[in-house]
Order: structure tokens, then C-alpha cells, then sequence
């Protein structure tokens, strides 16, 4: 639902306790011409947030992502570097698709892969490898803290990023993922209309803003339009009914839902 009157934009305020996150959305052509696609991963039914969920690559952001970001030193500020250090760990770690590594090579992606999951530090392997990581090109474009008393409270950051080539299968990490697809905005949206795949409320107010665009290039250009804001939801009560808002001057062409019908985490 578009609203004519976007709903006035509340004052940022990071809820107590919130966990600093980051999340990648990596775009690549379609084979058939169409909308970019997007790289998704639907996580296990076990996990205690967005439980069997569609979502995009992330995850929290650990004490050494601070301190690669820091060795790295990728110009912007602490918070910012250590989050796209963690979005391409955590993406690295949950599909080994290593984006932003230009020195890694598809045939050392797997073992790199395994030595993160068992716990080896990202500064530690950089160092033995004497490898450079390149983020600039991650374009930054969200930033959400959703506050719901039935989810765990993340401070999220969403980057955008063409997917890097790969000639090997991408596969999801088990112990927290069950699947792994390719498809564009449009078309998991759908899905999620059609109750093939849920989708918790941070990531369908971004799938609608991604699918304003047809490519990266596109979005890119869309998301420098518009600043990058703390969004914490609201609720608001409208004719009787209860809505969940976020702020209308950020690029969203959707503001606002049922809170019935918002899955929100």
C-alpha cells in the first residue's frame, strides 16, 4: 500500500541491547534479460530469529571485523567499515560467494570458507595471505532497527553490490541456513504473496525498494538519491486499524502494513 501522506519520520533513537548487524544484496544479470537477480538464502526453522525466512546474506558484526576494518583502513567511519567487513564474512561464512576479495581465488574459496566457520579469525587469514580486501564499491543504502518485543533487536546495515563472477556452486551453510536461490525482487515478492516463502518486514520494504530498479547500476544510482537514516518502526492506528510505519522521505515506495499481517521476526 503506496500512501499518499507518508507517515511523518520518527526521531533515531537505538533501542537498548541492539546488536550491531550488516546484510548484502548482491545483483547480477538475468539469463533472461529481465530484472537483475538477487541472491536470497531461507534460514532453518531452528533459529531463534526469522525462523524459516527468506532473507539476504548477513549477519552480527563481531570484534574483528572492527579490527580488519581498521587494518584496512576502508575511509569511512568505524562502525560503517566494521559492517561491510561483516557483511562479506557472513556472506563468505553462509553461501561461499566471496565478494569484495579480489585475491582470493575460486579454488581456495572453500577452504577459506571452513577455516571461518571453525572459528579462524578474517584479520588472522588476510595476514597469512597477505590479501587485501576491497569494499569500496559496497554502496550502503539502508540502515534498520526494528524494536519488536518478539525478535531479538539488530542495528542493520544494507549494502548493495554487483555479485562478483564464480564458477562454483553456491551452497548454504547448514546450522543456519535450508536453502539458497537466485531470483528478482519481483519475482520473491511473489512468492511471498503467493505463501511459497515468508518474508519478515525489513526485507519486504527493501525487496519493493529494489524492485523500483532493473539493475545495480539502476539502483546505485536510486540510492544515492536518498539519505541513509536509523529506520525503527511504528506503530500507528488509522481509521481503526493498526498500521506498522517507517518513514516516508527514504526511497520505500511502500510505507506502511496491517500490523495483522506483518511477520516480524
Amino acid at each position: 500500500m503506496s500512501d499518499i501522506n507518508p507517515p511523518t519520520p520518527m526521531p533515531e533513537a537505538l533501542p537498548d541491547g541492539a546488536i550491531p548487524a550488516a546484510t548484502l544484496v548482491i545483483m547480477r544479470p538475468s539469463d533472461s534479460g529481465g530484472p537483475d537477480e538477487i541472491l536470497m538464502v531461507k534460514r532453518s526453522t531452528s533459529m531463534a530469529f526469522a525462523a524459516g525466512a527468506v532473507v539476504f546474506p548477513g549477519g552480527r558484526v563481531d570484534p574483528d571485523d572492527y579490527r580488519v576494518a581498521r587494518l584496512y583502513g576502508l575511509g569511512v567511519d568505524e562502525a560503517d567499515g566494521a559492517a561491510r567487513v561483516a557483511a562479506l564474512r557472513e556472506t563468505l561464512e553462509e553461501t561461499g560467494l566471496a565478494v569484495g576479495w579480489p585475491g582470493l581465488a575460486g579454488s581456495d574459496v572453500a577452504a577459506i570458507r571452513q577455516a571461518l566457520l571453525g572459528g579462524t579469525l578474517l584479520s588472522d587469514i588476510l595476514a597469512s595471505r597477505g590479501d587485501r580486501i576491497a569494499l569500496e564499491n559496497f554502496i550502503p543504502f539502508a540502515r534498520w532497527c526494528p524494536n519488536f518485543k518478539e525478535a531479538r533487536t539488530f542495528d542493520t546495515r544494507f549494502y548493495a553490490v554487483a555479485a562478483p563472477p564464480h564458477d562454483h556452486e553456491l551452497t548454504v551453510e547448514e546450522a543456519e541456513h535450508s536453502h539458497i536461490f537466485w531470483a528478482s525482487a519481483e519475482a520473491t515478492l511473489a512468492m511471498a504473496d503467493r505463501g511459497d516463502v515468508s518474508v519478515i518486514f525489513p526485507t519486504r520494504r527493501n525487496l519493493e525498494r529494489i524492485a523500483q530498479s532493473n539493475d545495480f547500476a539502476e539502483f546505485s544510482v536510486h540510492s544515492g538519491r536518498f539519505p541513509v537514516e536509523l529506520i525503527t518502526p511504528w506503530i500507528e492506528d488509522r481509521d481503526g486499524q493498526s498500521f506498522l510505519c517507517i518513514p516516508g522521505h527514504l526511497g520505500y515506495p511502500v510505507t506502511r502494513e496491517s500490523f495483522e499481517r506483518v511477520r516480524r521476526g
